[in-house]
């Protein structure tokens, strides 16, 4: 199933939520249709089948009673027990592989529409939660399609045929036999009802709970060196406790179907035995009947219990779908429009005009910024922390769009750009730098998916990395680990511009490059940059100003404003911040 498949079929967009209901549930399972109609049919069969076994017990004690031969009717009896457990065991691998099948499908549709998600929304929702999402609510769909969602089918049929079949056998038993199942099933049901509501709780504690794992497993360094292992553990625990009153609150209501039913069954039996003995006794009915009657009993009440797991399974399932639904209705980054519109001659290649920017809760970052980036140049953006750098980045990568104002690439507004077309010329180097686990060879390609082995060494070579494959036997196969644990920290920093380069983006944005390199990296990395500025234009944002001094350009920011634009040279005359800068890193 694609990713937006639950969008397609009318349902209307939902707020973060609101209950879904059955009909939510049925695009999940189009796409399965065919497998469903041949499950359908087999509990058809399977409950004609069933339906047939009283009778012929009926058959066979009235034939005992009468002397008449029996082999005949024991052996359609045991063709009848035989096929029926054949279809039985047939029905349920197609229904667990459909219930696979739909696990498959939902968390391919949720990681689908989790990584093409707006990147503010992801800035706004917890990593853990998102996966929990994607694990333990799509694994609760399983249970709803093997407990019997489409065994309600057959088990309809089955209710009805036994109902049918009890009235022609003796209406008296069949009234009593109603009414005491009745009572039991309207309570089960009434207890069942709670279950969406306690399970869709449970599932938020669960993704809680899996958030504050993701967040203590992902700074477990830190952690550990400044102490705080036995408080994060706590926390956690804090979190799985929560996670684990949730679910024994929904098991208690679960627990609490079955004994109702059970003492549904129960009663109608004894009742049934009751009354029934007694019509024996007085020749109304005879024995052979009394025991289909009972036969059928059996048929009724297992059927009805089934129907009733089913609900509450049922429950449990929409509790979960609501969570999977809630980001499946989330929408998706606007990949722009289908067509770029043509540059503008004579353009700068990046333009920004009076760009404003601030977050949804009003927080303003950047007030009225103008600058140009010429072809073939570099340009540094400089200032202090909180200065709005990294965030101006951003907007030209349209991780956010302005607030007001416009940014141009080669002339185009790039919210007039497709965003794959637009990014396709941009290389892009994160503050952090992430390293995603795997090999050298896998992340250097992330970007260039046809980069040949020497490509790779080149850009290596570049930015001295080239040790790197020659230290480790695996060469470009050599694991990186969790987030490039096995790297330094200057090598991870390297290795994500190594990615970039190798995409070879007219315009490559770098923030703080050298941040993690020592004296000696540093000026190799230098002389990589200056050797591909040579062929790109540059955009840096850099806090040591010693790796921006011969840049062409340099932009002052401060308070999200542009206070200075020059050279190294020009900016010490005019700009006092870029002199105090200077000064406090001994370049004065």
């Amino acid at each position: 199933m694609s990713a937006p498949a639950a969008a397609d079929v009318g349902a209307p967009a939902a707020p973060e939520g609101e209950r879904v209901g059955l009909r939510t549930l049925l695009p999940y399972l189009r796409e399965h249709r065919r497998t469903l109609v041949v499950v359908a049919a087999v509990s058809l069969v399977g409950a004609a089948a069933a339906l047939a076994q009283p009778l012929l017990v009926g058959r066979l004690i009235t034939a005992v009673e009468a002397g008449d031969a029996v082999a005949p009717v024991v052996a359609v009896l045991v063709v009848v027990l035989l096929g029926g457990s054949l279809l039985g065991a047939v029905q349920q691998f197609l229904l667990q592989r459909t219930a696979e099948g739909v696990v498959l499908s939902t968390r391919t549709s949720l990681v689908g529409r989790v990584l093409r998600l707006p990147v503010a929304e992801l800035d706004r929702r917890r990593t853990g939660d998102l996966v929990s999402r994607v694990g333990s609510d799509t694994t609760l769909l399983r249970a709803v399609i093997t407990s019997g969602l489409v065994e309600v089918v057959s088990s309809v049929v089955v209710v009805v045929g036994a109902v049918v079949a009890m009235a022609l056998v003796d209406v008296v038993l069949l009234g009593v036999t109603l009414a005491a199942v009745a009572v039991g099933m309207s309570a089960a049901i009434a207890v069942a009802r709670r279950l969406r509501a306690l399970a869709l709780a449970s599932q938020e504690r669960v993704g809680e709970m899996s958030s504050a794992v993701e967040r203590a497993l992902s700074a477990v360094r830190t952690i550990r060196a400044s102490g705080a292992t036995d408080r994060e553990v706590t926390a956690v625990g804090a979190s799985a406790r929560a996670a684990h009153d949730a679910g024994v609150r929904a098991a208690r209501v679960e627990a609490a179907v079955s004994p109702v039913v059970g003492v549904a069954v129960q009663g109608s039996f004894i009742a049934v035995l009751g009354v029934g003995g007694y019509r024996v006794a007085d020749g109304t009915i005879t024995v052979a009947q009394l025991v289909s009657f009972i036969l059928f009993l059996f048929l009724l009440v297992m059927p009805l219990g089934q129907l009733v797991s089913a609900f509450a399974q049922l429950q449990l399932g929409l509790g979960a779908l609501t969570r999977i639904e809630e980001v499946l209705r989330l929408a998706e980054e606007d990949p722009g429009p289908p067509a770029a519109p043509a540059g503008r001659a004579g353009a700068p290649l990046l333009e920004l005009r009076e760009v404003s920017f601030a977050y949804p809760d009003g927080t303003r970052v950047l007030e009225e910024v103008s600058l140009a980036v010429p072809r073939g140049t570099r340009t540094a953006l400089v200032g202090p922390s909180g200065a709005g750098k990294s965030t101006l980045l951003s907007l030209v990568e349209r991780f956010s769009d302005v607030t007001s104002g416009a940014v141009l690439l080669d002339g185009a507004d790039v919210r007039d750009l497709p965003r794959a077309a637009l990014r396709a010329r941009l290389g892009y180097v994160e503050q952090e730098a992430p390293v995603l686990a795997g090999t050298l060879r896998e992340n250097l390609v992330l970007a260039a998916p046809d980069a040949g082995d020497d490509e790779l060494a080149a850009v290596l070579e570049a930015v001295g990395l080239a040790g790197l494959v020659a230290r480790s036997p695996a060469g470009l196969d050599a694991p990186v680990g969790e987030g490039g644990v096995l790297l330094s920290g200057g090598e991870r920093q390297r290795l994500a511009i190594s990615r970039s380069l190798l995409a070879r983006p007219e315009l490559l944005l770098l923030d703080e490059p050298t941040a993690s390199l020592d004296a000696r990296n540093e000026r190799a990395l230098q002389d990589a940059l200056d050797a591909v500025a040579e062929r790109t234009t540059l955009l840096v944002v850099a806090h040591r100003l010693s790796t921006v001094v011969g840049s062409d350009q340099i932009v002052v920011l401060d308070g999200g404003r542009v206070i200075g634009v020059g050279t190294h040279g020009e900016l010490l005359e005019t700009t006092p911040l870029y002199r105090e800068l200077a000064a406090t890193q001994l370049l004065v």
